[in-house]
């Protein structure tokens, strides 16, 4: 009797173990996202970062979240297989932190995904332009942009490409559209861009090509930029929503 009930409390060990260990897996993949606090850009992070939270838990990898640079070094950034610039401008990084962020992308030490802010590229702030970070935005600088948004039709350039699995062709967004000195499609991989003729309502702020989701193929990360990331609006559009998961399961895998 004695043994019996051994045997049963061994049983009950083994299963409440194995039990744990289903219903905690270690996480796939680990995230880490920059975005700032607060600002014009507040109600789109909240959006998103309630349906990141969601897809995490579905597809069990963890997201860890920090308003600024200070802590981002080379040791940091090795615990993470992506980096999602979730709305963080590229002016005012540590230096340390620049060089761990080219170091990561040079090498291809993880992905990236980065959403509107990261091309707003110049002097600001007193802050001089980070020219590697220029260049691998496609060697633009930022001149203006569309003081409360409009839409336009965007048209998918490569629907073969995995970021655009499940995205219509076209569709009509909505954005405080960026515009540049000059267009990135010379040093990089184009995959969208808008018609500047639908903008609704009509504006005179143009730049002609006018790429807005694009790919660096001459760094070692798989990157992905998309210009839109201003409106919360955003997280209810499933072609926006197909582009964001698209982007985080292709470019966090080496």
């Amino acid at each position: 009797m004695k043994k019996i009930v051994i045997s049963l409390i061994y049983v009950l060990t083994v299963c409440s173990a194995i039990n744990a260990i289903a219903q905690d897996p270690k996480p796939k993949f680990k995230v880490f996202a920059l975005a700032e606090v607060g600002g014009a850009h507040r109600l789109f992070d909240d959006a998103a970062k309630s349906w990141l939270k969601k897809l995490a838990e579905e597809n069990n990898f963890t997201i860890d979240y920090a308003s600024d640079t200070k802590k981002i070094n080379k040791e940091f950034l090795k615990q993470y297989q992506l980096f999602i610039q979730l709305d963080y401008p590229p002016y005012p990084w540590e230096k340390e932190a620049q060089e761990a962020f080219e170091d990561y992308i040079e090498n291809g030490k993880g992905g990236w995904i980065g959403f509107h802010h990261p091309t707003l590229l110049g002097v600001f702030d007193n802050y001089p332009m980070w020219q590697w970070y220029s260049n691998f935005m496609g060697g633009i600088e930022f001149k203006r942009h569309i003081p409360g948004g409009t839409s336009a039709t965007l048209t998918v350039e490569n629907q073969n490409h995995p970021v655009m699995k499940g995205v219509y062709s076209s569709f009509t967004t909505r954005d405080e559209w960026y515009i540049y000195n000059k267009s990135p499609r010379s040093n990089v991989r184009v995959l969208a861009s808008i018609d500047e003729s639908t903008y609704n309502p009509i504006k005179n702020v143009k730049m002609g090509d006018h790429p807005v989701i694009w790919t660096n193929e001459h760094v070692k990360a798989k990157n992905v930029y998309i210009a839109m990331g201003h409106f919360p609006e955003l997280m209810e559009d499933k072609n926006f929503i197909n582009l964001f998961r698209n982007a985080i399961f292709w470019t966090m895998k080496r």
